[in-house]
């Protein structure tokens, strides 16, 4: 949309605040996992399975080392029955390993197929919600922010749902082997578990340094890959003003600050390997020098020492995995709060529950009455406009950048609501129609094409899939592109590159003018659309519109004002108001701000009188 005066910023936009784009937020918000929960629901079933399965395998776990303590002390050492018990141990040892695998195996792809469920529910509904709300939000919101959200945010929340059950099994692994280690013998239990304070007096030191070191490698992360891709999208003008070394350099400052910030982050998380493993280590000494003694004393059994000896190696496992899912967890909330903001977004144009299609024969007649709108409350940036547009005429809508032209046009397809009037089609006030049936009657063709990734042929039949290949022939012989088409190594199949980079952007506009014709609507928008076209295939499409817009309405907003001289009407804006109306001839005469534009647009500005000059200058600089 062109009009000046737009808000890019404002209420119910997602903003760049620190708040909002936060990595960690609390541990549990009861608001995100009430949301959440709407779509775990439809899995509940998978979620049992999977929890019970967790659970199986982590019984399994706990129950390995106290059948190796019974093979040790009631099968090897006492072999008074022939060595039958330790066979039945064995025996039972190999049962439960097999059962341990099949419950590991069965947790790992439930779990994995559960949250990729979850979240393909999560992005179609985001991608629903985001193609249905109003074109306001799209204004003050910045794309990047929502394809982050889209992705890291979801990546997130994918992180989250494939370690919560596991974070189960691993606080009923811990509950289960500070239990076991307490009854085979709570003296040695409790001497081995007094390196745990040791390390959650480490850890609390540790966490918020290593949380504010974690977040701004994150942030300088971003901030790299932000000016990466600006650099990218902007190579032609980074080359054309020759800034190469100047952003070179600048991004190398940037690449350096996060080469610190990623190194402190990793420095931070190795400290604590080495310290659980060097805590491990000092209670497996604890087991092997005083279970020992106790050994040799007869006061424990060598089977508990060992069995000791495999729980403390085992011990330390779920503590990492917890505090890790901590963290975890607190990026899914913050995750979790951004996404579901994006969710309740309200659609601002939304159809009545009474609302009705509009037909299909319509005669294509448009009226606005008495219409003021703007983008910001108390801005309005058209005032009072009134005009009616008879079945089958073609309009212009001129004037200087700023003055409401677009907006015109951009209320005409409801993209937004008029704040107060009417704009009415064929009788019908559109705010009483749905907005699909609206759409298949006003096609509109932008100054900046945008084509979509696949075929010729898909993209100028992308508002009307059911159009065959002979129809899709017809619009683009219709408006001169059938013969550039042809000479494509595929013809109408040729696949077109990201917004059809593969092609000129006056091939990209002659094949939106194609998917226009064949929409077939009975209202056609032209905003600039021969804008950057040149004058050769101006003319030839100036020749095919006349034909297309036949038994048509059409509204024509130009700055090259060759473009709207044979139309039937032409609307003169300023200011958001209609200052002039009447054919080409009737403005010409009448001397006002049309004749000043077509006078700058087609004279030599070194024959113009100095006064010619300055008059039309006041006239355009006014917005």
């Amino acid at each position: 949309m062109g009009d000046s005066g737009r808000a890019m910023t404002g209420a119910g936009g997602i903003t760049a605040t620190s708040k909002g784009e936060e990595m960690f937020g609390s541990a549990f918000d009861g608001r995100v996992i009430s949301r959440f929960m709407q779509f775990v629901k439809p899995y509940r079933m998978t979620i049992i399975i999977s929890l019970i399965a967790v659970l199986i395998f982590t019984l399994t776990q706990i129950a390995i080392p106290l059948i190796i303590r019974e093979a040790i002390d009631k099968a090897i050492i006492d072999v008074s029955d022939g060595g039958r018990k330790l066979q039945i141990i064995v025996a039972i040892f190999f049962a439960v390993i097999v059962i341990n695998y099949v419950s590991n195996h069965f947790q790992l792809n439930l779990v994995a197929k559960l949250a990729e469920r979850i979240l393909t529910d999560l992005r179609r509904a985001m991608f629903v919600h985001l193609q249905r709300v109003s074109l306001s939000f799209m204004d003050r919101t910045e794309v990047g922010r929502l394809m982050s959200r889209l992705q890291g945010d979801v990546s997130s929340i994918q992180e989250f749902l494939e370690t919560s059950i596991f974070a189960i099994g691993d606080i009923v692994l811990l509950i289960g082997i500070v239990t076991v280690l307490l009854w085979l013998d709570w003296q040695l239990g409790l001497l081995t578990l007094s390196v745990v304070p040791i390390l959650l007096v480490i850890r609390i030191f540790w966490l918020p340094v290593a949380k504010r070191a974690f977040m701004r490698a994150r942030e300088t992360s971003s901030i790299v890959n932000g000016a990466l891709a600006e650099n990218i999208n902007g190579v032609r003008t980074v080359q054309g003003l020759t800034r190469q070394v100047f952003n070179f350099a600048a991004f190398r400052m940037k690449a350096e600050e996060n080469y610190r910030a990623q190194l402190r982050s990793t420095q931070l998380a190795q400290i604590m390997v080495p310290t659980v493993d060097s805590l491990t280590g000092g209670a497996m000494a604890i087991v092997i020098v005083v279970g020992g003694n106790m050994v040799l004393r007869d006061t424990l059994d060598l089977g508990v020492m060992v069995a000791f000896l495999f729980y403390v190696q085992r011990f330390f496992d779920p503590i990492r995995s917890i505090t890790m899912q901590y963290s975890i967890m607190q990026r899914a909330m913050a995750s979790g709060h951004r996404i579901f903001e994006v969710l309740d977004v309200p659609v601002e144009v939304e159809d009545k529950p009474d609302a009705i299609d509009l037909p299909g024969d319509i005669d294509g007649s448009v009226e606005f009455r008495n219409v003021t709108f703007g983008y910001v409350k108390d801005q309005p940036v058209l005032k009072n406009i009134n005009f009616k547009i008879e079945p089958g005429q073609t309009i212009a809508l001129v004037g200087p950048t700023g003055s409401g032209k677009t907006s015109t046009t951009a209320l005409l397809h409801r993209f937004y609501d008029v704040w107060d009037g009417q704009v009415l089609i064929s009788g019908h006030d559109i705010r009483d129609v749905t907005q699909d049936s609206l759409g298949r009657q006003v096609a509109m063709v932008l100054q900046e094409p945008f084509l979509f990734t696949g075929t010729v042929f898909e993209n100028i039949r992308y508002h009307k899939t059911e159009a065959t290949l002979d129809d899709v022939i017809a619009a683009a012989t219709a408006v001169g592109a059938h013969e550039f088409i042809e000479n494509l190594p595929q013809c109408y199949h040729t696949l077109l590159g990201q917004r059809g980079g593969n092609l000129s952007i006056g091939q990209r506009q002659l094949i939106s003018f194609a998917r226009a014709i064949i929409a077939d609507a009975k209202i056609l928008v032209l905003d600039e659309a021969t804008a950057n076209i040149d004058s050769f295939t101006e003319r030839e499409i100036q020749q095919a519109l006349a034909m297309t817009l036949r038994g048509r309405t059409g509204i024509v907003i130009a700055h090259r004002l060759a473009t709207v001289r044979d139309a039937d009407k032409i609307f003169v804006l300023q200011n958001g108001e209609i200052i002039e109306a009447g054919n080409h001839n009737e403005l010409i005469a009448a001397k006002g701000l049309y004749q000043r534009l077509y006078t700058m647009n087609f004279s030599s500005f070194d024959d113009l009188p100095d006064e010619v000059l300055a008059d039309a200058a006041a006239y355009t600089q006014t917005s």
